[in-house]
C-alpha cells in the first residue's frame, strides 16, 4: 500500500482550515490552495493582483522545497480568481515563476475565495525518484 505523507513547512502560511498544506503519495505531492498570506505575519500581503499572485507563488515554492524539489517538479497548477480581466496581470508573474517548461496549468474564475482574496493558486508536483 503507498504511504501518505503531510509536508508542512513554517515558510508557508500554516492552514487556516482542518487540511494539510500538503500531501505526498507516492512522487506525487498535492500542494493545498496558497492565497497570499504572509507566512511570518500570518496576515495578507497588501496589494494588487500582481503582489498577491507572486506570495501565492512564494508559498508553493516553499512548500516544494520542504519535500526537496523546485518549482521546476511542478506538473499542474489551477488558478483560481475573481476577476478573469484580471488574468494577463497574473500570468506576468506567473511567467516569472515558471519561465521554462511551465506546467500545465487551469484558470477559473470563482466567485469569492477565502479571506476575500483576489487569487489562489493549487498545484500537483513531482517528488521523488
Amino acid at each position: 500500500m503507498v504511504k501518505k505523507e503531510i509536508i508542512s513547512t513554517v515558510k508557508a502560511p500554516a492552514a487556516i482550515g482542518p487540511y494539510s498544506q500538503a500531501v505526498k503519495v507516492g512522487h506525487l505531492m498535492f500542494v493545498s490552495g496558497q492565497i497570499p498570506l504572509d507566512p511570518v505575519t500570518g496576515n495578507l500581503v497588501n496589494g494588487d493582483v500582481q503582489v498577491q499572485t507572486k506570495q501565492c507563488l512564494k508559498n508553493l515554492q516553499a512548500i516544494c522545497e520542504q519535500a526537496g524539489v523546485t518549482l521546476a517538479a511542478v506538473i499542474k497548477t489551477t488558478v483560481f480568481v475573481i476577476d478573469m480581466t484580471q488574468f494577463t496581470q497574473v500570468n506576468t508573474v506567473y511567467k516569472q515563476f515558471f519561465s521554462e517548461n511551465p506546467p500545465a496549468r487551469a484558470c477559473v474564475e470563482v466567485s469569492a475565495l477565502p479571506k476575500n482574496v483576489a487569487v489562489e493558486i493549487e498545484a500537483i508536483v513531482l517528488v521523488g525518484n
